[in-house]
């Protein structure tokens, strides 16, 4: 069996990434969907919460996993035997950052590839940050993400 990795912050979950899911079980038998925890990032939900988000909303799908790490991508990529990495593409200006992290984890794996997926084209301008920003602001997200998450985001924001 095929395993592949998708990691991200997922903060949360959005419909963009579970098409990236489909995408990705389409081409691999197993998918292990990775909370990364980003130093560089202030996330709204914790790591829990992102995960059992992420369970929940993927709850239906089989040959999927959820887990979370701290570390490199390619050493959980080898820790859960995953034969390469998804990252999903939105538009141009996310290939250069994902295509130098593409080359440096093949500098650091050689035997993981890393595999591109772009969504569908309803959410090339779909991320996180305007999901959390769009909540933040009492607008309505049902359109951008599960069910589960749009409750969390209204508890987060203290709305019922």
């Amino acid at each position: 069996m095929k395993k592949v990795l998708y990691p991200g912050t997922f903060d949360p979950v959005t419909n963009g990434h579970i098409d990236i899911i489909q995408r990705a079980l389409e081409l691999f038998d197993e998918v292990v969907v990775t909370v990364a925890i980003n130093p560089g990032k202030s996330p709204l939900f914790s790591i829990d919460e992102r995960v059992l988000m992420l369970k929940e909303s993927l709850k239906d799908y089989k040959n999927i996993s959820v887990d979370s790490f701290d570390g490199l991508v390619v050493d959980h990529a080898h820790q859960v035997g995953a034969v390469g990495i998804i990252r999903g593409l939105r538009a141009v200006s996310d290939f250069e950052y994902e295509f130098q992290m593409a080359l440096m984890n093949r500098k650091l794996a050689g035997d993981l590839t890393t595999v591109f997926l772009m969504p569908h084209e309803k959410y090339t301008y779909l991320n996180s940050s305007i999901v959390r920003n769009l909540a933040g602001l009492s607008s309505d997200v049902s359109d951008f993400v599960p069910p589960v998450v749009i409750e969390a985001l209204k508890n987060k924001f203290g709305r019922s």
